[in-house]
C-alpha cells in the first residue's frame, strides 16, 4: 500500500529532528543572558550546560524508550504495574542525577531541591504525555492501515469467488448445448465451437482483469445469445438489441451475463410462447441494460433450488464493485420476469 508523503521515513525523521532541536533550544530562548539570579546559581556555567545536555539526552531516550518498549511490551499487554514502575524508575534516576549534580557543582547556599523537583516533574510529564500520545497515534494509524489492507484483500477474495461462481455454471450450459448439437450432427457445430472457443478465451484472458472494454463484454453476450438461439431455435422468441457506443467505456468482466443466463434458465422449458427480450445501450456516462423473459412460477421454484448461482451473488458483486453507482430493479409482473440495470460509466 502506497504511503502518503507525510508518512515517508525521511519526513518523519526530519520532523522528529526539528522537534528535538526546538526542545533543546527552548531553555536558552526563554532564559535571558542578563538573568543575574541564574548566574548566581551557577558557579561553573559550562558544567551546568553540560548537565542540561545530559538531561536532554535522558529525556530523548525516555521518549523513545516509553514509545517503543514500555508501551508495546508492558502497557499494551496489560502489565500496568510493571509499566508504572518502569516510568517511575526513569523519573527517580533523573531526580537522583539532578541532586548529585547540585551537590557536586553548586555552592551549598544556592542548592534548593524543591524547585528542581517541580521543574523536572513538569518536563518529565510533558515528555511522557507527548511520547504516549505519539505512540497511540502511530498504533492507530498502523491499525487502520492493517484493517484497510485486510478489507481490500477480503474484497479481492470475495470478488474472485463471486466471479468463479459465474463461470462454471455458464460453461455447464454451453457444453450441454454443444453435446446437443453433436447428437443432432448439426452443420452449425463447427461455427458453434469457434464461438465457444472465443468465449473461453475471453473468460480465461479477459475476465481476470478488473475492467474490460464494454465492446468486448457486448461481443461476449452476443456470442452467448447466438449459441443459445442455436440450441432452442424456434422454441423461444428472441428480441435482442445490443447497441454500444464507440466511447472507451469499461465495465467489470462478466457482469451482465448472469442476467441473460438467468433469463434462459427460467424463460425456457415448460413455458408456452417462451420469449426473451434483451436490450443494451449507452448514453453519455450511463449504461442501460434490461432483460425480460416469460416464466412459469411453478417450474421457477424448482430451478431456483437446483441452480448453480442466483441473482443474489450478482447483486453482491455490484455492491462491491460499484457501490452507489448503479440502480437495479428486479420485478415479476404478469408472468414476466424483468431485470433493469442502470450503471454509471466513468469516461
Amino acid at each position: 500500500m502506497k504511503r502518503e508523503w507525510y508518512q515517508q521515513k525521511w519526513v518523519i525523521t526530519a520532523l522528529h529532528t526539528l522537534g528535538w532541536l526546538a526542545f533543546i533550544s527552548l531553555p536558552y530562548l526563554l532564559h535571558p543572558s542578563s538573568d543575574t539570579h541564574a548566574q548566581e546559581r551557577m558557579n561553573e556555567k559550562h558544567k551546568w550546560e553540560l548537565y542540561m545536555y545530559f538531561t536532554d539526552l535522558v529525556m530523548i531516550t525516555f521518549f523513545y524508550l516509553n514509545a517503543w518498549v514500555f508501551i508495546p511490551r508492558l502497557l499494551n499487554k496489560k502489565k500496568v504495574v510493571k509499566y508504572t514502575l518502569s516510568v517511575l524508575a526513569i523519573f527517580v534516576f533523573m531526580m537522583t542525577a539532578r541532586y548529585e549534580f547540585e551537590i557536586l557543582f553548586l555552592n551549598p547556599h544556592v542548592i534548593d531541591i524543591r524547585p528542581a523537583i517541580l521543574f523536572t516533574l513538569l518536563v518529565f510529564f510533558f515528555i511522557w504525555s507527548t511520547s504516549t500520545a505519539f505512540q497511540m497515534i502511530v498504533d492507530k494509524v498502523r491499525q487502520e492501515r492493517q484493517t484497510s489492507a485486510r478489507e481490500n484483500e477480503n474484497l479481492k477474495t470475495e470478488l474472485s469467488l463471486l466471479r468463479s461462481q459465474v463461470s462454471p455454471h455458464f460453461m455447464f450450459n454451453v457444453l450441454n448445448n454443444m453435446v446437443s448439437l453433436a447428437r443432432k450432427k448439426s452443420d452449425v457445430l463447427e461455427p458453434s465451437l469457434i464461438k465457444l472457443s472465443s468465449l473461453m478465451r475471453y473468460m480465461l484472458y479477459e475476465a481476470d482483469e478488473d475492467k474490460v472494454p464494454l465492446q468486448k463484454e457486448a461481443e461476449y453476450l452476443q456470442s452467448y445469445i447466438d449459441l443459445q438461439q442455436q440450441r432452442f431455435g424456434k422454441n423461444v422468441t428472441m428480441n435482442v438489441s445490443l447497441e454500444v457506443s464507440k466511447n472507451t467505456y469499461e465495465i467489470a468482466p462478466m457482469l451482465l451475463i448472469p442476467f441473460v443466463e438467468n433469463a434462459f434458465k427460467h424463460g425456457t422449458g415448460l413455458i408456452s410462447d417462451a420469449q426473451i427480450d434483451i436490450q443494451l445501450y449507452t448514453r453519455p456516462g450511463m449504461l442501460f441494460f434490461s432483460v425480460r423473459n416469460k416464466y412459469n412460477p411453478a417450474s421457477s421454484e424448482v430451478k431456483d433450488k437446483t441452480s448453480g448461482i442466483g441473482l443474489v451473488n450478482v447483486k453482491r458483486r455490484l455492491n462491491l464493485l460499484y457501490g452507489e453507482d448503479y440502480v437495479l430493479h428486479i420485478d415479476k409482473k404478469d408472468d414476466w420476469f424483468i431485470v433493469s440495470l442502470q450503471l454509471n460509466l466513468p469516461g
